[in-house]
């Protein structure tokens, strides 16, 4: 049995602490408002999921994850193709989430998703991509 429950912690919007059947806990986190920002740039898209996944909260265009909220940071799949430019924009870093970088996602910093028109940048970058993928 898995159960969620919404708490506040770490200055983040949304906080929510998973218990599993074993009795261990995992805290998830990601900021709400950021998320507000992001469905704001996807609203006429009638394919978008959310899930709380990966420490944060997922975003899923036809079943495929595009983006990823983990505190304050976003994540974008981007495709191995695309990364190495994807990586030469401001205040985009390697994501590494496992501990090992993940070659086609990076982690977008705040200072680089400050502006909406540089948030519909990386959001319309991840979905051209994740656009290519057939449907889950």
């Amino acid at each position: 049995m898995i159960d969620f429950v919404v708490i506040a912690q770490a200055g983040l919007t949304i906080v929510q602490r998973l218990v599993c059947t074993k009795g261990k806990e995992a805290v998830m986190g990601w900021d709400e408002t950021l998320a507000e920002r992001v469905r704001a740039v996807v609203e006429r898209r009638d394919d978008i999921n959310e899930k709380p996944m990966f420490g944060g909260l997922c975003l899923l265009a036809h079943g495929n994850m595009f983006a990823g909220i983990q505190g304050e940071v976003l994540m974008v799949r981007v495709g191995k193709e695309a990364h190495d430019e994807a990586m030469g924009k401001p205040h985009a870093r390697i994501m590494d989430f496992s501990g090992r970088p993940m070659r086609g996602y990076v982690y977008v910093d705040p200072p680089g998703i400050a502006s909406e028109a540089q948030l519909r940048e990386w959001i319309e970058l991840s979905l051209a991509f994740v656009d290519t993928l057939p449907a889950k």
